[in-house]
Order: structure tokens, then C-alpha cells, then sequence
């Protein structure tokens, strides 16, 4: 049996990671940004908002234009225009426009995982799906890996500015890999007879009946969307609470040099990554052992959730060692848990569905982060410092857990 299904994984692992590569730059720099252009801790909030802001919008455009236009099309139309927006970030000259191209760059990003998420629908079997996404969701943590040191040694090299340039390069070689590899699996010339079996092994356990003529509108009926959503909009906060704030935290509060933060950041970000794989790879094992699918994620999930507050105390740990390897524990529960919860959309909804709802989900999971891990840390951490908002972030897995316990259900394929 062929394994070209792997080589496609591997480009979306690549997307990935330059969609992180854009995605963490602006809070990694940050605290050299923001001395040249006169930035208050205040208005970075604001601009990481205004990104949440047009991510949380994206998210609805993209999911229904890439279920529309298909994964490779819409991945393209994603790309280009996120590559853009990150060029365009050299330009900035305050506060102000700053924040637009925030604003554009996460418009264009939105679509990255609602494609990505649909191309493992087209190109794994339910079994390998979890450990598939697990996979390519791991690139956002080998941006968070390569890209400090990388983005230290730039900045003191050539300067912030050329950090945006090259990162936005990078996005457009991986847009020539694309176009040349990527076909649906039927059309796929590499793709032979025993792997087509193995990839299209669900298709006599999906129901081609009614759910096959759902339209976007239609999948905001079942409580299934709602369950995914919500779950997302407990728990994507804490990631990009991570992501935006980690380094001003260790800057601020743990006082570690720039230099400094870029080595502590690969390690924390190779633990989710080691989470990520993992995550997935916990469920698709269950699976395989005979566990049904719904309990097989939900097992998994509830393994995550159980971590994270415990990692929440790394606010308290007096030592910076002790509160990085907390933070690991935190990054690497939150992408196992993510790994699966993306997972259950292709579990639940038809393949032409798939990219809708991811973004439905994405868009309520933006709207998350926007109000806790951008708007509100802004004033807290101004007023109370970082230590609420770790408590707090804490405890949304399980919150979320419950909720897709009692939504979610079996996750069994719906029923129109």
C-alpha cells in the first residue's frame, strides 16, 4: 500500500507552522516593537484584539468558502492573502496601523484550519484522523520552537521589520508545493488501489442520505455544532493566552532577557508538540483497541482537562524553571485536547460539511480569545498582574469538558 496520504499531511504540517510563524512573531518582538513605536501594554491588547477580532469574523467566511471551493482552492486563497498581511507588517509605524494588518493577517489565517481539517476528512480513514490532525497541529508548535531563537538572531541582525518580510516568504514556497502535490485522493496519480481502500474505509458507515444536502445554516440545528463551538470558546483562550502573553509575562515578571526567552520558548512548545502527536495518538490507539469513537475522544479529552490546573500554578512557582515546566504541561494538555475536539467534526458531520462547522467552531473559539485572552488580560494584567488570569485559565478545560460530555453526546454520525 502506498503512503501518499502522509505526504499530505506533511504539507499541512508545513502550512501550519508558517501560519504559527506569522501568527507569534508580533508577541515575541513585542517588547522591542513596542519601544520604537511608542506601544503601552494597553494598546497591545488592543492590537492582538483587533486580530481576534478578524479571525473570529474569517473563521465563518472560511469555512463556508473552502467547503464551496474545496480544500486546495480554498488553502490557496488563504494563504496568499495571510502572506500579504505579513509582508505589510514591516510597514507599521504606530499603534494604529499595527493593528489593521493584524487585522488583515488574521482574516487571511482564519482559513487555515477549517481546509486543513477538511483535507484529513478527504485523506484518513476516522481511525487515523485524531492522530493525522494531531500531526499537523503540532507545525503551530514548531513555529513557537524555531521561531524565537531564529527571530532573536534576526532582530539583533537586521531588525524587527525583516523578521515580517522573511516569515511571509516562507508561506509563498510552501504555495508552489501545494498547487504542484495536492489532488483528492481518486485523482491523486500516486495513490494506488489498496491506499484508496484504506482511506475510503468509513464510506460504507457514512450516510450519504439526507445529512449529504446540508447546507452551513442547517448545521447551526444540531446541538453537535453547538457542543464543538462552545467547547472551543473555553478553551482556545488559554492558548492564545500563551501565545500572546508568554513572552511580555517572562519579560515583565520573570525578568528573563530577550535572549533568554527564546530558548525557554522551543522548550515549552516542544512539549506541546509532544502533547499535540500525543493527544491524538491516545484516541486513535482506543480506537483501534475496539473503544467507539465518541469514548475513545472523550477519554483522551478528559486526560488534557484534568492537567491544566495544575499547570495554572505556575503563576505561583517562586522559580522560572519550575513555572516553564508547568507552562509546558499546560501547552502540551491544551493541543492534545485540541487535537481531538477538531477531530470530532469529521466524526460527527459529512465531509461536505466538515470545513463549515470547523469554522463555526473557530469563530466562537475567536470570539473566546478575543474577550479573555486579549481584551480582558489587558486591563487585568495592567490592574492585578498575571496571576488571575493563570487561575483562571485553569479552569476552562473542564468546563469545556462537561460540555461536550453532554452536547457532543457518542459523536456519532448525525442523523437529518
Amino acid at each position: 500500500m502506498t503512503r501518499v496520504r502522509w505526504g499530505i499531511l506533511a504539507l499541512l504540517f508545513l502550512a501550519t507552522t508558517v501560519n504559527y510563524l506569522d501568527r507569534i512573531l508580533l508577541g515575541f518582538l513585542i517588547p522591542a516593537i513596542r519601544d520604537e513605536l511608542q506601544i503601552t501594554t494597553r494598546q497591545y491588547g488592543y492590537i492582538t484584539g483587533a486580530f481576534q477580532v478578524a479571525y473570529t469574523v474569517g473563521f465563518l467566511g472560511a469555512g463556508k468558502l473552502i467547503d464551496l471551493f474545496g480544500s486546495k482552492i480554498g488553502y490557496c486563497a488563504s494563504l496568499v492573502w495571510w502572506s500579504v498581511a505579513a509582508a505589510c507588517h514591516a510597514l507599521a509605524t504606530g499603534a494604529v496601523s499595527l493593528g489593521f494588518w493584524r487585522a488583515v493577517l488574521g482574516l487571511g489565517e482564519s482559513g487555515n484550519f477549517p481546509a486543513a481539517i477538511k483535507a484529513v476528512a478527504e485523506w484518513f480513514p476516522k481511525r487515523e484522523r485524531a492522530l493525522a490532525t494531531g500531526i499537523f497541529n503540532a507545525g503551530s508548535n514548531v513555529a513557537s520552537m524555531i521561531g524565537p531563537p531564529v527571530f532573536a538572531w534576526m532582530n539583533f541582525a537586521f531588525g524587527w521589520r525583516m523578521c515580517f518580510l522573511v516569515t511571509a516568504a516562507t508561506g509563498l514556497i510552501w504555495l508552489v508545493l501545494w498547487l504542484w502535490l495536492y489532488r483528492l485522493p481518486r485523482e491523486h496519480r500516486g495513490v494506488n488501489a489498496a491506499e484508496l481502500a484504506h482511506i475510503e474505509s468509513d464510506a460504507a458507515q457514512e450516510s450519504a442520505g439526507p445529512t449529504a444536502r446540508l447546507g452551513w445554516r442547517d448545521a447551526l440545528r444540531f446541538r453537535q455544532t453547538w457542543g464543538f463551538g462552545i467547547a472551543k470558546f473555553l478553551s482556545d483562550p488559554v492558548w492564545w493566552f500563551y501565545l500572546y502573553w508568554l513572552p511580555t509575562y517572562f519579560f515583565d515578571v520573570r525578568k528573563l532577557s530577550l535572549e533568554q526567552i527564546g530558548w525557554a520558548l522551543p522548550f515549552i512548545y516542544l512539549m506541546a508538540d509532544i502533547g499535540s502527536v500525543g493527544g491524538g495518538w491516545i484516541s486513535s490507539w482506543l480506537i483501534r483497541r475496539g473503544w467507539p469513537n465518541g469514548k475513545a475522544r472523550k477519554a483522551a479529552m478528559a486526560l488534557c482537562a484534568g492537567a491544566m490546573p495544575v499547570a495554572a500554578l505556575a503563576a505561583l512557582a517562586e522559580h522560572v524553571v519550575a513555572a516553564i515546566l508547568l507552562v509546558s504541561i499546560a501547552t502540551a494538555a491544551h493541543q492534545g485536547w485540541s487535537a481531538n475536539l477538531y477531530t470530532t467534526t469529521s466524526d460527527v458531520f459529512p465531509k461536505s460539511l466538515t470545513a463549515s462547522v470547523t469554522g463555526i467552531g473557530g469563530c466562537l473559539g475567536g470570539f473566546g480569545g478575543l474577550l479573555f485572552s486579549a481584551l480582558l488580560p489587558g486591563y487585568v494584567v495592567t490592574h492585578f498582574g498575571y496571576t488571575p488570569v493563570f487561575l483562571t485559565m485553569g479552569t476552562f478545560h473542564l468546563i469545556a469538558l462537561a460540555v461536550v460530555h453532554f452536547l457532543l453526546g457518542d459523536m456519532r454520525e448525525i442523523e437529518a
